[in-house]
């Protein structure tokens, strides 16, 4: 059986909560998350990913 997938365009807060909503209702092996990098900065030697740790964490 071919199984569509779910494409989600995150970033932020709102999409990890709709993302966590949305794998109550589908499993979550037929997602596709994208997430935003525009956010990313390096401080101090180190890459700061806000919306990905955001995604990841939640």
């Amino acid at each position: 059986m071919n199984e569509n997938h779910i494409i989600v365009l995150a970033g932020g807060v709102g999409a990890a909560k709709l993302i966590e909503g949305l794998v109550s209702l589908v499993k979550p092996n037929l997602f596709k998350i994208i997430v935003n990098t525009g956010d990313d900065i390096e401080l101090f030697g180190l890459k700061i990913c806000p919306d990905l740790d955001i995604i990841t964490y939640t």
